[in-house]
């Protein structure tokens, strides 16, 4: 299993901990990731990472698929890939239709389809073999809409890219999580409870029966992000559960209207459906701090880390049984950083 350290969002400031970067690099990290959602994109801290590394990969984890057109991904994946002699890894997804409609302005539409268009077209731009040209329901390229000029015509990226910069995609419901392992090179979900592998397990396996290029699940990248609450005794178990359930119950209650909240579903399916609907009521009542104090022990033990080092070696046993490639730390302390790579 390798490892990676996640970046995160930026906050008020945009200001990134990049020499964290740097001492992960010298650890033998796999991996740094950034983020975006409203506020600081995903390339921009990583451009800055990559000035400061030389060997450690560099991820977007995520750029959001409707925020821009495939043409300008592929565009930004293969300058930022050459300038770092191939370290990107281009990850992507959909976000939520809050964030799509009300900050991006554009219409959600069909998950599944348009990221599979998306994909598409980005591979097509990345091999070169030909102008590009696709119509489909979401990109029509050259676009031929009722107000074109008539003038666009296929072309060819002036860049020659990698053909095979890796596509890795963020899902966690089930279809979305078959469509990663059948188009993508990995696949990044998020509030992963390892000790719940089966939930995914089937989903995985039918996207893989449906890929074109013989590739098998063990080729997958299974790229799982994990938050670490690191104590000194047993006796600070409890504080560190309790500090790793505001971001849970952030994404249960908050992360999505009531109906349409991807990672609620996703705790539901793990066998916590009473304690999902009560974080939800809670946060979306605004009552922020009783929506987090909903949140049962076991599940902050099966999503996070928690408690000394001790008790952590022990507790990533189901992450070392599950097939994980790689185990991402999410903004971890000096002492995690260091301790992981002992760890495993």
């Amino acid at each position: 299993m390798r490892l990676g350290v996640i970046l995160g969002y930026s906050g008020a400031q945009a200001n990134w901990d990049l020499a964290q970067v740097e001492e992960a690099e010298a650890l033998g990290y796999h991996v740094v990731w950034s983020a975006e959602a409203y506020g600081s994109d995903a390339v921009v801290p990583l451009a800055m990472a990559a000035a400061r590394t030389r060997t450690i990969r560099l991820g977007t984890g995520i750029m959001q698929i409707p925020a821009r057109t495939p043409a300008c991904t592929a565009m930004t994946a293969m300058t930022f890939d050459q300038l770092t002699q191939g370290r990107f890894i281009l990850g992507l997804g959909m976000s939520g239709p809050q964030v799509v409609e009300g900050w991006h302005g554009v219409p959600y539409g069909k998950l599944l389809r348009r990221t599979r268009e998306y994909v598409a077209v980005l591979r097509r731009i990345f091999a070169r073999e030909a102008p590009l040209e696709h119509h489909g329901e979401y990109y029509d390229i050259p676009y031929a809409g009722a107000d074109a000029t008539g003038l666009g015509k296929p072309l060819k990226s002036i860049i020659h890219g990698r053909k095979d910069i890796p596509i890795y995609l963020a899902a966690i419901g089930p279809k979305n999580t078959a469509l990663a392992a059948e188009i993508a090179d990995g696949w990044i979900p998020t509030q992963f409870a390892a000790e719940h592998f089966h939930v995914f397990e089937p989903h995985l396996k039918a996207g893989i029966a449906r890929r074109t290029d013989g590739k098998t699940l063990a080729d997958l990248d299974v790229c799982a992000s994990v938050s670490v609450a690191l104590g000194k005794g047993m006796g600070d178990l409890q504080a560190c559960l309790d500090s790793v359930k505001p971001r849970i119950a952030l994404y249960v209650g908050g992360m999505g209207a009531r109906g349409r909240n991807f990672y609620f579903d996703l705790v539901c399916r793990y066998g916590y459906e009473a304690a999902a609907h009560t974080i939800q009521d809670f946060y979306l009542a605004g009552r922020k701090e009783e929506a987090a104090a909903a949140v049962p022990n076991a599940l902050a033990d099966q999503i996070a880390l928690c408690g000394p080092r001790e008790r952590i070696r022990e507790r990533l046993e189901p992450w070392k049984k599950a097939p994980l490639t790689t185990l991402n730390l999410r903004n971890p302390t000096p002492e995690v950083l260091r301790m992981f790579p002992e760890l495993l």
